[in-house]
């Protein structure tokens, strides 16, 4: 935190401040005025509940007084800070008249007290409480630039002087209270000071969070624009691209031919998974809303394994294993496949030729448990720490060269949370992995 005992906040930030801390300033005296106001009310209710007790006391009649002159003073600055305040919400622009308004009543707060405490004890010394009492409130609550506490401290000061003048203090006595005097006021500056640092640092932080957040706002929203548009540009070359390997595959060619277009299809199949993946990481959208729909997991799963037989041309990698008769869960049909066809692929990356991956299916009390389970080369341990995280370099490259973007699984967690759901993994090198899906049951 910069201290600001003798200079003033930098530019760049000094004029909104000044505004922000006037209009707290004008807070304060609206509501410490109220509460004075009450206390001198509530003052007045006890002489006439209780007149015989308090007209004994010594120097009432002054007392009496003051206490009239405080309940006819006092509504007018809480008026006036009203005004203010309302001034201040319309415009956004402090002015030296709020400034000068703000200080009247800081002396005339610390006056009272002095005054009132002059008056009630005819001593001095005793005086200095009270007085310590209204310097420390003054520090609390308003915030005044360096000189303008300067101002106010010499002011004050005038005015003890003058009290003790007028209780006619002795030579002695009169030191030993300018002493006192002069060291509260001290104290009184350093406290005033370091809150107006610490106000200060804290609202420079506030504003540099706001311009951040606008920046990052301004970015993410060029960065959503250039990623829709690249994902457009790019869709139409890759749909162009699978359209002739369908149209080259209605003729008739040999095994090599088949296999190449095979390979041209597996790509574009790749290349819009990575595009998806990208968008979806970029706009933050697995994690929305979602539809979601009641559905029956056995035939949900099954369905999903049947399409990787088609994908694998016929073969019998990716098996449904299930131990529930029905298992409902709410679910959205755009969104959770990609789960499911997530772990499948990471599986099938890791796997030998041949190896199956497992879907199996449970009911364990209220929850339906998915488990993708495969038995490849494993996840090191240092991995699987980091592995849901988006962009933590924990993917790795396939078996067969295949790469990863390295955000499928932070979606697929953001999808499974979206679904009132949780993920976990566990893994031994050169046995395998089981991804764990936990979902609500419905009935």
């Amino acid at each position: 935190m910069e201290t600001h005992f003798f200079t003033q906040l930098a530019p760049r930030y000094s004029n909104a401040f000044r505004n922000y801390y006037t209009y707290q300033n004008l807070l304060s005296v609206r509501t410490a005025s109220f509460i004075f106001l009450t206390l001198n009310l509530v003052i007045r209710i006890l002489y006439y509940a209780f007149p015989s007790s308090l007209t004994k006391a010594q120097n009432f009649p002054e007392f009496n007084f003051i206490n009239w002159i405080f309940i006819a003073s006092t509504p007018i600055f809480y008026l006036l800070s009203h005004l203010l305040v309302k001034q201040l919400r319309k415009t956004k622009i402090a002015t030296a008249e709020m400034a000068l308004f703000v200080f009247a009543f800081c002396l005339y707060l610390i006056t009272c007290g002095m005054y009132s405490s002059f008056i009630a004890t005819s001593d001095p010394s005793n005086a200095l409480t009270l007085y310590l009492i209204a310097l420390s409130i003054v520090s609390f609550l308003f915030i005044f630039e360096w000189y303008e506490t300067l101002v106010l401290l010499f002011g004050i000061e005038m005015i003890f002087t003058m009290m003790l003048f007028h209780a006619q203090a002795g030579p002695t006595e009169m030191t030993h209270n300018q002493l006192i005097s002069v060291i509260l006021l001290c104290c009184f500056y350093l406290t005033s000071r370091y809150f107006f640092s610490y106000k200060a640092s804290y609202y420079g932080q506030i504003v540099e969070i706001r311009q951040k957040n606008v920046e990052i706002e301004k970015a993410n929203t060029f960065k959503n624009q250039v990623l829709g548009t690249v994902a457009h540009d790019l869709r139409n070359p890759i749909a162009a691209v699978e359209s002739l390997a369908m149209m080259m595959e209605m003729e008739d060619i040999d095994e090599d031919t088949q296999d190449n277009l095979n390979m041209m299809r597996e790509s574009c199949v790749k290349a819009r998974t990575i595009i998806d993946d990208l968008l979806d990481a970029a706009r933050n959208e697995s994690a929305g809303s979602m539809e979601l729909k009641r559905t029956e997991l056995n035939k949900f799963l099954q369905g999903i394994a049947d399409t990787w037989k088609v994908q694998q041309g016929g073969k019998d990698n990716v098996v449904l294993l299930s131990n529930a008769m029905s298992a409902y869960s709410l679910i959205s049909p755009d969104k959770f496949p990609r789960v499911i066809d997530n772990l499948i692929s990471n599986a099938l990356k890791f796997c030998k030729d041949g190896d199956k991956v497992e879907l199996h299916l449970n009911i364990v009390k209220n929850k339906v448990v998915i488990e993708v389970k495969d038995y490849g080369m494993g996840i090191p341990q240092e991995m699987i720490s980091k592995l849901f995280e988006r962009f933590s370099g924990a993917g790795r490259t396939g078996l067969n060269g295949e790469q990863s973007t390295g955000i499928g699984l932070s979606i697929v967690k953001d999808i499974v949370e979206g679904h009132s759901g949780t993920i976990r993994v566990s893994s031994v090198e050169g046995k395998g992995s089981t991804f764990t899906i936990e979902l609500p049951k419905v009935d």
